[in-house]
């Protein structure tokens, strides 16, 4: 019973970082109805940004965070102006195939780089023992720094002048041109903030377990269906959400081989949309 319980905080633990990269999904398509599809290729961009920062300046891992998510949010920006802002208010399927493409493009150029080789960020980082089982230092860590942004995420939103701004864009974007609100750079705001988190992420599980360059798929995959657990357009419940789905890979774990996990994870996708379409926890930030 001691092992289910450990292995159940371990899973709330990782699905805290989850949900962090979810944010940055459900933020691009709450503001600007665009489903970002460089999201696994930009948290594979965080993975190797922190593996090069830290190895080549010799720091510790953390303390190269936030320059990856400067450096995540200047390729944000960077691929909404080359990408998107041009499909913004076209058919969905045209910003789908834009960010696809640049999705296939960043893969191709970490092939070319890395190959497919296996990473690995070393993190000397004491863990907390319970009886028998010791909880990593880095997923405790990762899972309190996941916990601060998405606080300071919520306070950007909710009191800042450019919060607010998203989330007039977000609510309606002709409404908010008429009172002044530059929504073309706005939107770029949003779009790099989506990245930086889905950057940070890849940063914070690159500290936990080993990485290839094409580790972003089955974290892409993770963040669809945490984004449909918390609702679209949702970044507060997609944080939730991705607890949620750590629960549930907590619970599955000591039962059942690690390869029936993701399964599980997407009967569940399909039982919440047919039976929660909007989400389990459908608020949303467009509201004041």
């Amino acid at each position: 019973m001691f092992g289910i319980l450990a292995s159940i905080v371990d899973g709330l633990l990782i699905g805290s970082v989850y949900g962090m990269a979810a944010m940055g999904l459900t933020l691009i398509w709450g503001v600007m109805n665009v489903v970002n599809l460089t999201h696994g290729a930009m948290i594979v961009a965080g993975m190797f940004a922190l593996f090069l920062i830290s190895g080549q300046l010799g720091i510790s891992p953390y303390t190269a965070v936030p320059p990856v998510a400067v450096a995540g949010f200047g390729a944000g920006v960077l691929i909404y102006w080359l990408s998107v802002h041009r499909m913004i208010g076209r058919p969905p399927l045209m910003s789908l195939l834009s960010t696809f493409s640049v999705n296939m493009v960043l893969i191709g150029l970490g092939t070319a780089l890395w190959g497919t080789a296996l990473f690995n960020i070393e993190v000397s980082l004491p863990g907390i023992s319970f009886g028998d089982y010791t909880f990593p230092g880095t997923h405790l860590m990762a899972a309190a720094l996941t916990g601060l942004i998405a606080v300071l995420l919520f306070l950007f939103l909710q009191k800042t002048r450019s919060g607010k701004a998203i989330r007039a864009v977000a609510g309606n974007r002709e409404a908010a041109e008429l009172v002044g609100i530059p929504t073309t750079r706005v939107l770029a705001l949003a779009f790099g903030l989506g990245v930086a988190l889905a950057c940070v992420s890849g940063a914070l599980i690159a500290t936990m377990f080993p990485f290839t360059v094409l580790s972003g798929n089955a974290y892409q995959l993770k963040s669809f269906v945490v984004t449909i657990l918390g609702g679209l357009g949702n970044p507060a419940g997609a944080f939730l959400g991705g607890i949620a789905l750590g629960l549930i890979e907590g619970l599955a774990t000591p039962f059942m081989p690690v390869s029936w996990t993701s399964i599980i994870e997407f009967v569940v996708f399909v039982l919440v949309l047919i039976a929660f379409p909007r989400g389990l926890f459908n608020f949303t930030f467009r509201r004041s």
